[in-house]
């Protein structure tokens, strides 16, 4: 190992995450900084940033912060860096073939409308897997929630599916869209894609934000420093400059409209 350490902003730039999530990993124990400077800002060695890649990982993958926690603890003594990362490695290219699949799916799909042929319900799908969530959801707002979310998928026809993730997707696109074109986040335009955002999150059942007499202002409030602070929902929002701008674009539009209008 070196004898070089990072500040805290430093580690947050290189990793694509921020510093109040650096902070809280710090504040639940699994990350805390290797030395504080007489200015009180963390700095963090190699030991430490092999450790965030790992954390980055496990979340990546799916993992709750209690989860992850479980998996760094439940490592042997003594282990190697390494050795932990073939771990996470095998794990990785699990997940690169479900991608793989998922990208197969999708293009052979768009193949068949473009050419006008018939779809193939049964290849539709593969390589999605909404069930990944489960623990997440459990944790975040309890059994029932991921239950009915669970019964409201599985009760959808193929179609239906289908047009709810061209909604998912085009929310992305127009995210993404308006962040790197630099509009302010309270223009119409920003809140206008807002709205389409609330009205489709409040559509999944199972949500506090569908549950009657829910905070939906709070819930939709949430979700935007949720989108900034993980980075595997802020990837839906990455615009070509990097980083959390997107994220931070969305949360923006998001809370101007949980305070307007909710």
């Amino acid at each position: 190992m070196t004898g070089r350490d990072w500040s805290i902003q430093e580690i947050a730039r290189l990793a694509g995450t921020t510093s109040r999530t650096l902070r809280h990993y710090d504040d639940i124990g699994l990350l805390p900084p290797t030395r504080i400077a007489h200015n009180g800002y963390r700095h963090y060695d190699q030991a430490a940033l092999v450790q965030l890649q790992r954390i980055l990982l496990l979340r990546e993958l799916g993992l709750g912060l209690p989860q992850v926690a479980d998996v760094l603890r439940a490592a042997p003594q003594g282990q190697a860096e390494a050795a932990a990362l073939e771990t996470h490695l095998a794990l990785l290219r699990e997940e690169q073939d479900r991608l793989a699949r998922q990208i197969a799916s999708v293009q052979s799909t768009i193949t068949a409308l473009r050419g006008g042929e018939e779809l193939m319900a049964e290849n539709m799908f593969d390589g999605f897997d909404h069930t990944q969530y489960k623990d997440e959801v459990e944790q975040r707002w309890g059994r029932t929630a991921y239950a009915d979310g669970d019964g409201w998928w599985r009760g959808m026809t193929d179609a239906e599916r289908a047009d709810w993730q061209q909604c998912v997707a085009d929310l992305g696109r127009d995210w993404i869209r308006a962040a790197e074109s630099g509009i302010d986040p309270a223009s119409a335009d920003a809140q206008d894609i807002a709205r389409r955002h609330v009205e489709w999150v409040t559509g999944v059942p199972g949500t506090p934000a569908s549950v009657p007499g829910g905070d939906v202002k709070a819930y939709v409030i949430g979700l935007g420093e949720m989108y900034v602070a993980d980075p595997r929902f802020g990837a839906n929002y990455a615009t070509s400059s990097g980083g959390t701008h997107g994220a931070e674009f969305v949360r923006d539009a998001l809370r101007v409209y949980a305070d307007a209008y909710l």
